[in-house]
């Protein structure tokens, strides 16, 4: 379980995230939602221990990441699939993440095979597309099978059966009691995938949103979009009274 208690973040003059405060439980998908610039990254930054909170804490199982004794097998986390050294072959860079947890060799193999990168795993991965990158970023999450997962855009790059496959592995993880905690600018993904909906804006809590409950005929989209008009600091409009 994930718990966010009062985080705030500031780089400078600029506050990032304000007094935030959420849960994402075990056995469920919370899907976490806003407009660019609302915070997101920065948040689920603090949550997997890369960034240290101005204020606020944030624990996984009632702790702070940094008090696990073993950080990969408690949380998994994609943040940038692009990040990954572009030198490195798949394979190697899964079997440098594994020997670095001390986790067997052979699991990044078992993941290569599950995220459908078997084929790929001596290609270098500055020759792998974005969506095989991202391929390679969730098997780097599932390394050490961890309870939690942390996964932004994860389907960003996919093609439909890649995105349909992230759809039923979220699903199956949380199925099977783990938490997971996931970003997305796709509503209609949102409402196929998640149990609930944490959205936010300029850093702050908009609205914490069970779908189950949800009105007959109401899209996640609709809500998104009234709970977060006043929050966008980005978004086609008009000039001069014009559409555009």
């Amino acid at each position: 379980m994930i718990e966010a208690l009062h985080l705030t973040k500031r780089h400078r003059a600029v506050t990032a995230v304000d007094d935030l405060s959420f849960t994402a439980p075990d056995g469920q998908v919370t899907g976490f939602a806003g407009p660019n610039g609302s915070g997101k990254t920065s948040t689920m930054r603090m949550v997997a221990g890369l960034d240290h909170p101005t204020s606020g804490t944030a624990v996984i199982d009632g702790r702070p990441l940094r008090e696990h004794r073993a950080p990969q097998r408690v949380v998994g986390v994609m943040l940038d699939a692009r990040s990954s050294p572009e030198a490195m072959t798949a394979r190697a860079h899964l079997r440098w993440l594994a020997a670095a947890g001390r986790i067997p060799g052979r699991r990044a193999d078992e993941l290569l095979e599950e995220v459908g990168l078997a084929g790929a795993a001596s290609r270098r991965i500055g020759a792998l597309s974005l969506g095989m990158r991202q391929r390679l970023g969730i098997a780097a999450a599932l390394l050490g099978d961890p309870g939690t997962l942390i996964l932004d855009e994860p389907v960003n790059g996919l093609d439909p059966d890649g995105v349909r496959w992230v759809r039923r592995l979220l699903r199956r993880l949380a199925a099977e009691g783990r938490c997971v905690l996931v970003s997305s600018h796709l509503m209609a993904e949102m409402q196929q995938t998640a149990d609930r909906v944490v959205m936010i804006g300029a850093g702050r809590l908009l609205a914490e949103i069970d779908l189950g409950e949800l009105a007959p005929g109401t899209s996640v989209e609709d809500v998104y979009v009234q709970v977060t008009s006043h929050a966008a600091q980005y978004r086609a409009g008009t000039m001069g009274g014009n559409a555009w």
